[in-house]
């Protein structure tokens, strides 16, 4: 075995499986004096995070996990080895990637990420020397050791002993990851991705800095120069969708990785760029992943689509009006949306969920007014189109609805009875 790279946890070793006969990439600790002084379990749960997070994600654009173990008292991870380089090589001002192929890496990058997100896992440390290419050029994501469950509030691991209160890599954190008490958001994998993007273009880092303290200092207070001017050929709708990206404010970001994948589409169309990533114009490629379609076939939301339309609703924009009478459910791909009655914010809606359930069911008049409170993309199902598809999806769209109301009636009852029991 030889030396393939060393991640944020340990070595990464090169392998042989003898049973299924094929290469594999090792991983082990890399232990430090003050790992060492770690009682075995803290140190183990910290190393077999990784295997927890990268396992329950299987996807193309994600390395595999095939095992975790201890074997006479060292741990170990056994994943899917990939012969060929990091981005880190492609971020260089002398080595730059194709335009076309930058945009391609991150759209698959970004579709990733969604997944990874929709099942809960913020990787937390995104970053050019964890996205590699494989010797056919797909893009892999790996190092999964420092992640996050979404929503998940640090301090909840640092106080298990184990993580360091501020994890990840200076240079691409979000400035809510600065924050050491914050909470694991997409939206920080988003920025990060971002950065990337950005050094992939230029081959410069958007915020550079001699030391950790001018760094920070930079992404919490200062914007990147314009990759327009490091690099004034590149398309200007390029720089609108890096801005947006390294939003400070991670309300005015993408609000998902398959939003900001749509905008890279919308970029190659644009610099009639031919690439992969004009793949992301299929509706489904922005929807497969929800939960509300995690039972659905492409063909089945295929089939769903002609009922549909997907709607991008600026920050602020009311979506419906109380009173007003309408059959449509909506079903938020990208964002967040208020519930309002009487003006008083009642609710937030999040991303995967859905609203209008009671004027899709009968056509009630609108009980509340809905407002986006970031920028959204919506998808806006009329029930009067959805009777004209097959019985078979309907029944499945309807199951898929009746859980989701379900949960969400749970989750009502769960705050009123919160709220009586403060009284």
């Amino acid at each position: 075995m030889y030396e393939l790279g060393r991640g944020s946890m340990g070595l990464v070793l090169l392998g042989w499986d003898p049973f299924i006969e094929r290469l594999v990439a090792i991983k082990i600790p890399q232990l430090t004096k003050e790992d060492q002084e770690k009682s075995d379990k803290t140190f183990m749960h910290g190393f077999f995070h990784e295997a927890r997070s990268a396992g329950i994600l299987a996807h193309p654009n994600i390395v595999s996990i095939y095992d975790a173990d201890v074997c006479r008292d060292f741990c170990y991870l056994t994943m899917e080895h990939i012969n060929g380089p990091t981005l880190k090589e492609f971020c260089k001002s002398d080595n730059l990637l194709p335009v076309e192929k930058a945009i391609d890496i991150i759209f698959h990058a970004c579709r990733a990420l969604d997944y990874a997100h929709n099942k809960g896992v913020v990787h937390w440390d995104i970053k050019p020397s964890n996205i590699m290419l494989t010797d056919a050029g797909a893009v892999k994501i790996t190092d999964f050791g420092i992640s996050r469950m979404t929503h998940k509030n640090l301090q909840a691991d640092v106080d298990k002993g184990s993580q360091c209160s501020i994890t990840g890599t200076f240079a691409y954190m979000s400035p809510q990851h600065l924050d050491s008490n914050g909470i694991a958001d997409p939206r920080s994998d988003v920025f990060s991705l971002g950065c990337v993007f950005y050094e992939l273009l230029t081959g410069l880092r958007p915020f550079p800095g001699n030391n950790l303290y001018a760094i920070m200092f930079k992404i919490v207070n200062e914007d990147p120069v314009s990759i327009l001017d490091i690099r004034p050929e590149l398309p200007g709708i390029l720089e609108k969708i890096v801005n947006k990206a390294l939003a400070k404010d991670p309300d005015q970001r993408y609000q998902s990785c398959m939003d900001f994948a749509y905008d890279l589409g919308v970029s190659a169309r644009h610099s009639k760029i031919s690439t992969k990533a004009t793949q992301v114009e299929d509706k489904v490629d922005y929807i497969c992943n929800l939960p509300f379609f995690e039972n659905f076939s492409r063909e089945q939301i295929e089939k769903i689509l002609p009922a549909s339309n997907i709607l991008r609703v600026p920050k602020g924009d009311v979506i419906v009006t109380e009173g007003e009478i309408d059959d449509s459910l909506f079903i938020i791909l990208s964002g967040k949306v208020e519930v309002l009655k009487n003006d008083i914010n009642i609710n937030v809606v999040d991303r995967g969920e859905c609203f209008g359930e009671m004027a899709y069911l009968n056509g009630q008049p609108r009980t509340a007014t809905l407002k986006a409170s970031t920028d959204c993309v919506l998808m806006k199902i009329s029930a009067t189109m959805m009777d004209k598809v097959s019985k078979s999806v309907q029944l499945l769209f309807m199951k898929s609805f009746s859980t989701n109301l379900a949960v969400r009636v749970l989750r009502t009852d769960a705050l009123v009875m919160s709220l009586m029991s403060k009284e």
